[in-house]
């Protein structure tokens, strides 16, 4: 059975919803999955898990959340060398960009983006929560 991590920030509840997706997605496919918000993961979380779905939406112009989520990302970045992750998060304006910034970033570290990342204009519809449910099952 693999574990698999579910790391998310939320601020209005869009992202916690598809992060809810993820979980059921992971366990729907064997796997023993364990959610954190951002503030409670850090780089000694990751060794213990086969896989790791992160969330966050887009914040500012386009960037991650800059209190908790952005600080623990950027605190695990060096231990994401060969471990499978996957993305999600929501956003209200702009065009996506952040989330290619952090695919981008994330391909830097060394670690293998298992499935497209997911995105969701604002409150995910049926379509992004089935989406979230797929990329937590190609996690497991």
């Amino acid at each position: 059975m693999s574990k698999v991590a579910v790391v998310y920030w939320s601020g209005t509840g869009n992202t916690k919803m598809m992060a809810d997706a993820v979980e059921e997605g992971a366990k729907s496919a064997g796997a023993e999955v364990t959610v954190f918000e951002a503030a409670d993961f850090s780089d000694s979380d990751v060794n213990g898990f086969d896989g790791i779905a992160f969330g966050c939406p887009a914040m500012g112009a386009e960037v991650l959340e800059e209190t908790e989520f952005d600080p623990m990302f950027t605190s695990v970045e060096g231990a994401l060398a060969g471990k499978k992750i996957a993305l999600f998060g929501s956003y209200g304006w702009g065009d996506g960009q952040w989330m290619r910034d952090w695919e981008e970033r994330c391909e830097g570290t060394g670690a293998s983006l298992v499935t497209e990342s997911v995105m969701a204009n604002n409150e995910p519809g049926a379509d992004e929560l089935s989406a979230c449910s797929a990329l937590g099952a190609a996690l497991a």
